[in-house]
């Protein structure tokens, strides 16, 4: 069961913590900062440690709103909140849940982006575990270095693929340090249920083997059995040590993802963002933009920039989701194309496919380019998963408005500096009648006297609630139709009004309530499918409910 935090091994809410004085104030889980009251800056020896004034935590977050946004750019006011969330997780939440819009582009998507390029220069502190080959035959006793011992949720990297930026190596870890970030601004996943992990098995970028600043092993990436042996020794180590922890796999390279997701899932509770989070995100998008073109699902064609994780991920789902429509697999298949690096991917191309994309090689002549793929086979949506920018032209966008009266374009490629095309472009080109999402955020316009809000297709909406359903209920396997439940569930909370500015996407301030709607859905889907270790409670939303984090101040006395 996930009880409220804290558990086993920190204090419960409203008795003194067992650490006193300065150990109080270097632990960002009890940390209140200048909010300790009289009463508990005595009971706690913080007499002098501590300015004489006290604050509440409303007069906090102002000062520290101001603070940031006196920052002079996006990455210095990451540095800020990181800075913030080490030394009180509390305020660090309160202000990210207040001001989400703001923060959650700061904290992940887009700047996670640059933090991760530059996270040897701006390492702080550790936060998180990184786990190197140098560890190998001892997984399990590292794991158990970590000071929380009832952690239920890890994110793990190797940063072979971060975003649509490359192989890393180490500096990818500020992708799980920014999705944890999310679970628990999003879902109400306590932090100190959260791990942070990224594992270092080198990296094939020798421009970071010879920066001053890496902080990995300067060694080339390790591939064949050395790494799949490192991989069983992890996942074993983790049920061991953590034998209740859920565990998500983030940015791993096409090869090994697919893979590792179809090793693992039903020997780990555990599933993979990029490929099912990601497809989940979409589909929700796609079926509210199928609202606004007045067409079903079972009437589409999908073409796909980009054949990998994202890209073959979400075409899978679509099927799921059109066979539940009424459609065969092999019809749901034939609905979906896809442009790689080699041009359209049809049966006699002449190059190997790998297991992913073999199922999406349809009997058609070659054709070289997206543009002439656009043409010849008239998609009613067109989605960019390639991490290549600039890629949906005029001359594309153009040639979708031309065949569909509202065409869907769906550039979600990550972060920004990576997108397909902009939302002023995919508007402007379309005449206004596109219906956009991107990965990263655009700012909204007007176009001809008509408001155009575009939709983020970020994975936000999707994973921090199905990991908090799968936790709460104790689920053995996180399967696809939770993924197809969550991706319905997004999509019916989009009400008429976002529909009206074409937003196929809730407001992020609405991220909260999305969360536990669709960890409801979830753990319907588990326990129905007697995939849930614990008993169904009588009302499944009211339970999540009440064990979801709240940044708010305790009184230790």
């Amino acid at each position: 069961m996930l009880p409220p935090f804290p558990s086993k091994g920190l204090s419960a809410w409203g008795e003194p913590p067992q650490i006193t004085g300065s150990q109080v104030l270097t632990n960002p889980l009890l940390n209140k900062g200048t909010a300790f009251t009289e009463t508990e800056r005595d009971a706690l020896g913080l007499r002098g440690l501590l300015p004489p004034r006290v604050f509440t935590i409303e007069e906090q977050l102002k000062r520290t709103l101001n603070s940031l946004r006196r920052k002079p750019d996006n990455i210095e006011k990451y540095i800020y909140l990181t800075t913030l969330q080490n030394r009180n997780e509390v305020l660090f939440y309160r202000l990210v849940l207040d001001h989400i819009e703001e923060t959650v582009p700061l904290i992940y998507t887009p700047t996670v982006g640059q933090a991760c390029l530059e996270y040897g220069s701006i390492y702080r502190r550790p936060r998180g575990m990184f786990i190197s080959l140098r560890e190998r035959g001892r997984i399990a006793e590292i794991l158990r270095h970590w000071p929380q011992p009832g952690v239920r949720l890890i994110v793990v990297t190797d940063g072979e693929r971060i975003l649509g930026l490359g192989d890393l190596g180490a500096l990818g870890m500020g992708i799980p340090v920014g999705k944890l970030s999310l679970y628990t601004a999003c879902a109400g996943v306590h932090p100190g249920y959260c791990l942070p992990i990224t594992l270092d098995v080198g990296t094939d970028n020798l421009a970071l083997h010879a920066g001053e600043a890496y902080i990995g092993l300067k060694e080339k990436r390790v591939r064949g059995a050395v790494y799949d042996e490192f991989i069983e020794e992890f996942v074993t180590a983790v049920k061991t040590v953590f034998p209740k922890a859920l565990l998500q796999w983030e940015d791993f390279g096409n090869t090994n993802a697919f893979r590792m997701l179809s090793t693992y899932r039903r020997r780990i509770l555990s599933f993979n963002d990029d490929i099912q989070g990601t497809a989940s995100v979409a589909l929700a998008g796609f079926l509210g933009a199928l609202r606004l073109t007045g067409s079903t699902l079972v009437q589409q064609k999908l073409l796909f920039l980009g054949a990998g994780e994202a890209g073959t991920g979400i075409a899978d789902l679509y099927v799921a989701a059109a066979k539940a429509a009424g459609l065969s697999e092999a019809d749901a298949r034939a609905r979906c194309w896809f442009v790689d690096s080699k041009g359209l991917l049809v049966k006699h191309r002449g190059d190997p496919f790998p297991a992913h994309k073999a199922p999406y090689a349809h009997d058609h002549p070659l054709v070289a380019t997206l543009a002439e793929a656009v043409e010849t086979l008239k998609p009613t949506a067109l989605i960019g998963v390639s991490g290549q920018p600039a890629t949906f032209t005029q001359e594309i966008v153009a040639a979708m408005a031309r065949n569909h009266p509202r065409p869907i374009i769906f550039a979600l490629s990550n972060p920004t500096s990576k997108a397909e095309c902009t939302a002023e472009q995919a508007y402007t080109w379309s005449d206004g009648r596109a219906i956009f999402a991107s990965g990263s955020p655009f700012p909204e316009m007007t176009l001809n006297g008509q408001r155009h809000v575009p939709g983020q297709g970020n994975n936000v909406y999707i994973f921090p609630g199905v990991g908090l359903g799968a936790l709460v209920c104790e689920a053995t396997e996180v399967t696809d139709t939770m993924f197809l439940a969550a991706a319905q569930t997004l999509a019916s909370l989009v009400e008429p009004a976002d529909l009206a500015v074409g937003r196929v996407y809730p407001p992020l301030t609405k991220i909260r309530d999305v969360s536990l709607r669709i960890a409801t859905a979830v753990a319907e889907c588990a326990h129905a499918a007697g995939l849930a270790r614990l008993p169904r409670p009588a009302d499944i939303s009211a339970d999540i409910q009440s064990r979801m984090f709240q940044p708010i101040y305790r009184e230790y006395i």
